[in-house]
């Protein structure tokens, strides 16, 4: 996939994340440094309890870094106010939505909030933008039903709608493909896939599809015991890097499939 990298979107410097009290400070990982390129799919793969939803929570501000500084668009993301924030980076959560008796259009339109007046009415730009994020995530057939209507796979498709909407360099999503069966997770996969290329948004995602990961993102963020690694696929895969995810007493990477299996 051709990529963009001559804006760096989002970039960390000596950051360590963890959890902090009056009287104790947990790190679960330091000296994490990742770019993250204009354009790029970006998958977040590490092992359950590894850290991922934490390196995630630090880099869109809801958790404090323990140190080091997260830049995006080269700003300082702890000197950012929400609504600067919110027109750089949008959010989607695996948390359901506040109101599923809202209609896809309405949903889809809170993405409009940073740029609406205090009275949240939509100017014709706002429906324009919030029509095309619909098109691009092919819920037309969806647009005037209501979220409670909706199966776990449309609902996600909404969400990426409304992120679409919110018109912001960066997407992060957490765990988008949960609840999904495989089929529907190779979907929105391939979805974010396509976003990225077609908008030159950058996208990153925290997944525990690694063999999805490996095959549709342009570079994937490894959390191991040890360390944070950031590179190409092709190179993880050369470095060995996917030997040290997980214990090798049932599974182990098969570097020429460049997939993992299950020990017999």
């Amino acid at each position: 996939m051709s990529v963009n990298k001559s804006h760096i979107i989002l970039k960390t410097e000596n950051l360590s994340i963890g959890y902090s009290t009056k009287k104790l400070q947990t790190t679960v990982s330091s000296n994490i440094n990742i770019e993250l390129n204009k354009g790029e799919l970006v998958g977040l793969i590490g092992a359950n309890g590894i850290g991922k939803s934490t390196l995630i929570r630090t880099i869109t501000n809801v958790q404090k870094a323990l140190n080091g500084s997260v830049l995006i668009n080269n700003k300082n993301l702890a000197q950012l106010n929400p609504i600067d924030l919110a027109k750089m980076m949008s959010l989607v959560l695996t948390e359901q939505i506040a109101s599923k008796n809202l209609t896809v259009f309405e949903v889809i339109a809170l993405g409009r909030q940073p740029y609406t007046s205090w009275i949240g009415n939509l100017s014709g730009n706002d429906k324009t933008i919030i029509n095309k994020a619909i098109t691009q995530t092919n819920i037309e057939n969806l647009k005037h039903k209501k979220c409670f209507e909706l199966s776990d796979g449309q609902l996600q498709k909404v969400m990426i709608a409304r992120a679409l909407a919110q018109d912001t360099d960066l997407i992060i999503l957490d765990e988008p493909t949960t609840h999904l069966d495989m089929y529907h997770k190779a979907y929105i996969l391939k979805l974010l896939q396509k976003l990225a290329k077609n908008t030159n948004k950058t996208i990153l995602f925290s997944s525990h599809e690694i063999d999805l990961a490996i095959q549709l993102c342009d570079k994937l963020i490894v959390m191991t015991e040890n360390k944070v690694v950031s590179d190409l696929p092709c190179n993880l895969i050369l470095n060995g890097t996917f030997d040290s995810l997980f214990p090798k007493d049932l599974i182990t990477f098969d570097e020429e499939k460049g997939s993992f299996r299950v020990k017999k």
